[in-house]
């Protein structure tokens, strides 16, 4: 079932060393070939640049040329779909801010993925961060689990 694709994914997949690459890997195929809508955010595609081509955080940084390349076939998939912020997106901030105990830090990028989900009407993410279990309103996948 369709929903956002969080970085964590993009990152596996990337990432040819680590344990969870192949399912990743295989997960995006299944997206790409998929007839379904599924989503991602500028902030996540660029989060996944930002990471990737990090030397000190990814174990084999790519270069800018790279980590577009690889994101290049999922952006130009007709059935991924980047989303926005719009008119109501700081309205829906407050909201979601007001569920969260203690929202601080890096935790902010996440909630802003969050309300651009609920500013969609997207309900669920694909994903590995467990900090997603925290908002209301949202299904959390991990499509890696065996």
């Amino acid at each position: 079932m369709p929903g956002v694709i969080d970085t964590n994914l993009f990152l596996y997949a990337a990432n040819s060393d680590a344990d969870e690459h192949r399912r990743a890997r295989d997960f995006l195929a299944r997206v790409g070939g998929s007839r379904d809508p599924w989503y991602v955010t500028d902030g996540i595609l660029y989060e996944f640049l930002r990471v990737s081509t990090h030397p000190k955080v990814f174990p084999k940084p790519l270069t800018w040329r790279e980590g577009i390349a690889f994101l290049q076939p999922l952006i130009d998939a007709d059935n991924i779909h980047v989303i926005n912020s719009g008119d109501p997106h700081w309205k829906l901030l407050s909201e979601v801010l007001a569920e969260i105990t203690h929202p601080s830090g890096n935790l902010f990028f996440d909630v802003r993925t969050a309300v651009l989900m609920r500013e969609h009407g997207v309900r669920r993410i694909y994903t590995t961060d467990t900090d997603f279990l925290q908002f209301s309103r949202i299904e959390v996948v991990n499509p890696l689990r065996s």
